[in-house]
């Protein structure tokens, strides 16, 4: 990179307002607001819903990275041995600890971790290797202590500092671990207890951060020899979760100022704290393990003080796109079938109005071509912008407010529609995936359905049902009939669904839930990376985008109109366009928005 010596006096070009297509680095004079600009990626920080334990708990720990990690013990309040076993997508029971405890210290990776210290009933020296598949009871610590001490290393060269023994204000004491031994060395600082839980840091260069009492500030860093106080934290709090890789990147999440909780979430450069994006849900109590740019937490204590089995993925600087207006439909409307992609796409039927108007997309305009031979509304559909499958859904009735479902099914061959071969079952507000000779339908009413049958380009069969039976059209993509993804949509009693499952050919597998519940989503992508937008309630989902890159969902910019029962063209998680729906449950529109995940941010250069 050029430093200023060298670009000092280069001419930038001047732009009434901003260039069009502004490059990564590019750097320009805007006229109009009489300021140089220049162009950044657009990034985000932020968490992810994760699977969760299968024993919910307390002041446990936790040792690996975002995706191989070992989480043991805890509190439920009272002492845990359970251990569990990470494998990026679902935790997994293992062998227990032999000594049940909750707030102890950890350190090392997922299949080669150490467990010391901890409240067994009363503080606990103990101390226990893992190998991945057994713990062996090791040499004690020299200070019996608990509540959170903070911990660093590797199951042969690990640290331990502070913690909870009968003070009110903790201990200071420092140990080192050799692999067989506990030597004494440097104390903190400051005594204390609730410090951060988590950190995947050398035991020679890392952070002893937050604490006792009432929540601290605190931040001292251990090069190996001492403790020097360095920048504090935004938020004082105790009993956080963390992440650290060295001394010099680390991050620090939820905890709280008893009996407050908290989702604030802060990262460190090596000399100053920055605040990010918040935790999905304030909790304290919890565990995390990771490094400063990409970190796991999971358990802790949620109001009213109810232990929690959930965990969260952080992503640091994940690219996350924005929404752009783009033309209007010819015809407004809602419960359209889709197919293709941003620039080739396709949408076909609707309502709420019953219609059979087909209409083309190439990123910019719609025209008008050939009408569907059945009008209907809420269908399932897939395909692209020339060979389209349209099937099921409700056709025109007196009484739209108790429609008729309809099992016929039509292909698109990019210039007109022809029945084919009908569904075994009539069904509305399904959803729909795949290509014209490899497809899926999935879900709808009557029910709310499990139902799910399979297109070979000749004939449909049933195959094996969802988990959970939803109607309301779900979120619904995939590449063919043997990959797929089910998300939302309206089970009894929940218009909020999160629900999502994942087809393999044969079967469906729960998974990581949606963030926000809804029903009339709509989706564009594959099983593996996809992103699903609006749907009801609106507004309070109605511009909610949510990217799942095949594990779990994170929440990214949302769209400019809040809509429902809108369709989408089925391309990428990257290039997408959301065309109709409905702004509020009794409307319909014909806005039409473009979606790039791969978007940059224009930035003004400071002149302090």
């Amino acid at each position: 990179m050029a430093d200023y010596k060298e670009v000092r006096g280069v001419k930038i070009r001047d732009y009434t307002t901003n260039p069009d297509n502004p490059i990564e680095g590019q750097v320009w004079y805007n006229k109009t607001d009489n300021v140089a600009k220049y162009e950044i990626p657009n990034v985000l920080t932020s968490w992810r819903t994760g699977a969760n334990f299968n024993t919910a708990r307390e002041q446990l720990m936790m040792f690996g990275t975002t995706s191989l990690a070992t989480v043991c013990g805890g509190l439920t309040p009272s002492a845990q041995n359970a251990t569990e076993s990470w494998n990026g997508t679902s935790w997994t029971e293992v062998n227990n600890l032999n000594t049940a405890r909750g707030g102890a210290g950890q350190a090392g990776i997922y299949n080669e971790g150490l467990v010391f210290g901890g409240q067994t009933g009363s503080n606990t020296a103990a101390c226990e290797n893992w190998n991945g598949s057994n713990w062996t009871e090791v040499a004690d610590l020299n200070t019996a202590r608990s509540a959170s001490l903070t911990a660093a290393g590797t199951d042969t060269a690990a640290l331990a500092a502070g913690g909870y023994t009968s003070s009110p204000s903790g201990v200071a004491n420092t140990e080192t671990w050799n692999g067989s031994a506990w030597t004494e060395v440097n104390d903190l600082n400051q005594s204390r207890y609730a410090l951060a839980n988590g950190s995947n840091a050398p035991y020679t260069s890392c952070l002893a951060y937050a604490g006792n009492q009432g929540g601290q500030i605190l931040n001292e860093s251990w090069n190996g020899t001492s403790w020097t106080e360095l920048g504090d934290l935004n938020k004082a709090r105790t009993y956080p979760g963390g992440g650290s890789s060295s001394s010099t990147s680390a991050v620090c999440f939820a905890g709280g100022n008893p009996p407050g909780h908290g989702a604030e979430t802060e990262t460190w450069n090596g000399s100053s704290w920055t605040e990010t994006s918040d935790c999905n849900t304030s909790k304290n109590r919890i565990a995390g393990c990771g490094t400063g740019t990409s970190a796991l937490s999971g358990g802790g204590q949620t109001a009213p003080e109810a232990v929690q089995s959930t965990t969260e993925e952080l992503a640091v600087n994940a690219p996350v796109g924005a929404w752009s207006t783009s033309g209007s439909l010819n015809s407004a409307r809602l419960d359209g079938g889709t197919a293709g992609t941003q620039t080739a796409g396709l949408i076909f039927a609707g309502g709420p109005t019953v219609v059979a108007l087909t209409e083309t997309y190439n990123g910019t305009s719609f025209t008008e071509v050939g009408d569907v031979n059945t009008g209907r509304a809420l269908g399932g559909s897939f395909g692209t912008q020339t060979a389209a499958i349209i099937a099921g859904g409700y056709g025109s009735v007196p009484n739209p407010g108790s429609p008729e479902q309809t099992n016929i099914v039509e292909q698109w061959d990019g210039s007109s529609w022809t029945e084919i071969g009908d569904l075994n079952r009539s069904v509305r507000q399904l959803a729909g995936a795949g290509t014209t000779t490899s497809g899926l339908v999935f879900g709808g009413d009557p029910g709310p359905g499990a139902y799910v049958e399979s297109w070979n380009g000749s004939a449909w069969t049933e195959v094996g049902d969802l988990n959970q039976g939803r109607t309301s059209e779900p979120l619904g993509v995939g590449a063919d009939n043997t990959t797929a993804i089910c998300a939302g949509g309206y089970t009894p009693g929940t218009a909020t669904y999160t629900g999502t499952e994942i087809w393999n050919g044969s079967a469906w597998t729960e998974v990581n839930d949606l963030n926000s519940g809804r029903h009339l989503i709509a989706g564009s992508g594959t099983a593996t990376a996809c992103i699903g937008f609006g749907g009801f309630p609106v507004p309070a989902t109605g511009s909610k985008n949510e990217d799942w890159n095949g594990v779990s969902w994170q929440e990214t910019s949302d769209l400019n109109t809040a809509r429902g029962t809108g369709g989408t063209t089925k391309g990428s998680s990257t290039l997408a366009a959301a065309l109709g729906g409905a702004p509020t449950p009794s409307g319909s529109t014909g806005a039409t928005e473009n979606w790039s995940g791969t978007s940059e941010l224009i930035k003004t250069i400071s002149t302090d």
